[in-house]
C-alpha cells in the first residue's frame, strides 16, 4: 500500500459558488459565503470548481478567492482548490499556482474536450503530480468532460503518494462500487441525490452543490451516517431529495445561485455562457424556496 502525503479528513465539502455583481466578483458575499460554510461546520471548502464557473475566472480573480478562503479557513477546515484544465502543461501550472496560494489540496478534472484515452489520463494525472508537491483530488465527471476516468486507471495510479482522493461524480453506483473496492484512495461523492447510496458502498463523505444553500443538514446527515445513525441518515437524506431536484433543474450552478439570492447571500447572477433561468425555471425556484428553503434555513437558526 502506498504511504500517502496527505489524508483528506472524511466529511462534508462545500463546492462553492462563485458570487457575481455587474458581472465582477462579489468580494464580500464571497467571504459572507465562505465565513457560513465554516460556521456550519463542513470538512472543506472547495474554490473555482465546475460549480465555481472556473472556466469564466480570470487568474486575479483565482488568486483572490483561493488566498481568502485559505486565510479564512485556517485551522477550522481544509481547502481544496481546481486547478484542473484541459491541457496537462496547464494544468501543472495552475497546479504550482494554488500550491503558492496556500490550498491543501489540488482539484483535476480529466481533460475535457480532448477526450483523451484512458492511458492519456493516467498521464496526465501521474505528470501533474510528479511535477507540482502538493496532494491531488481527482475529478470525474464525465457529463461535464466527455470523458469517464474508468476504476481501473484511477488504480494504475495508486502508486502515486500524492494523489489522494477522487471525487466521483458518473452516476453509476456499480462502477464506484468497483472504484472503491479496488483503489487505494479515499473517494467521495460528487452526486447529492446520491450520496446515501455512495456512502453505503464505501465514500468517506461529499463534495456537494446544495451544501451551498443548507450545509447544515449535510454535515448533519454524515455525522449521523458516520455515528453509525444509518436511519437518521437515511431520513435526512430522504427530506433532501426535492432539494437535489432543484438544484439541477438547469445548469449547475444557476439554480442553486437563484436559491442563495433568495436567502440574501449573494446575487443570483452567472457569468456568459451561463445565463440566469428561464422564466418558468425562476418562478419555480421561487416557490421551492418559499415552501422548502425558507422552513429549513429558519429550523436552523
Amino acid at each position: 500500500m502506498t504511504n500517502r502525503t496527505f489524508e483528506m479528513p472524511d466529511g462534508i465539502y462545500t463546492a462553492l459558488v462563485t458570487p457575481f455583481l455587474d458581472n465582477e466578483l462579489d468580494k464580500a458575499a464571497w467571504e459572507k459565503l465562505v465565513a457560513r460554510q465554516i460556521d456550519a461546520g463542513v470538512a472543506g471548502l472547495v474554490p473555482v470548481g465546475c460549480t465555481g464557473e472556473a472556466a469564466a475566472l480570470s487568474l486575479t480573480e483565482r488568486e483572490w478567492m483561493i488566498r481568502t478562503t485559505v486565510e479564512m479557513a485556517a485551522g477550522k477546515c481544509i481547502v481544496v482548490a481546481g486547478s484542473g484544465t484541459n491541457v496537462t502543461a496547464s494544468t501543472i501550472e495552475m497546479t504550482a499556482l494554488v500550491k503558492e496560494w496556500g490550498a491543501d489540496v489540488a482539484m483535476l478534472i480529466s481533460p475535457y474536450y480532448n477526450k483523451p484515452q484512458q492511458s492519456g489520463l493516467a498521464a496526465h494525472y501521474r505528470s501533474t503530480a510528479e511535477n507540482v508537491d502538493i496532494p491531488i483530488l481527482l475529478y470525474n465527471v464525465p457529463g461535464r468532460t466527455g470523458v469517464n476516468l474508468l476504476p481501473e486507471t484511477v488504480a494504475s495510479l495508486d502508486d502515486v503518494p500524492n494523489i489522494v482522493a477522487v471525487k466521483e461524480a458518473c452516476g453509476d453506483l456499480q462502477q464506484i462500487e468497483t472504484l472503491i473496492g479496488t483503489c487505494g484512495l479515499k473517494v467521495f461523492s460528487g452526486d447529492d441525490g446520491l450520496n446515501f447510496n455512495i456512502f453505503g458502498l464505501g465514500a468517506r463523505g461529499a463534495i456537494s452543490v446544495i451544501s451551498n444553500i443548507i450545509p447544515g443538514p449535510l454535515v448533519e446527515m454524515w455525522t449521523a451516517w458516520e455515528q453509525g445513525d444509518i436511519s437518521k441518515a437515511w431520513w435526512i437524506s430522504r427530506q433532501l431529495d426535492a432539494v437535489c431536484k432543484a438544484c439541477f433543474v438547469e445548469s449547475n450552478p444557476v439554480p442553486v445561485k437563484q436559491l442563495l439570492a433568495h436567502a440574501n447571500l449573494c446575487g443570483p447572477e452567472p457569468r456568459l455562457p451561463l445565463v440566469t433561468g428561464s422564466k418558468s425555471t425562476l418562478q419555480f425556484l421561487e416557490n421551492f424556496y418559499n415552501e422548502t428553503i425558507s422552513p429549513i434555513l429558519n429550523g436552523d437558526q
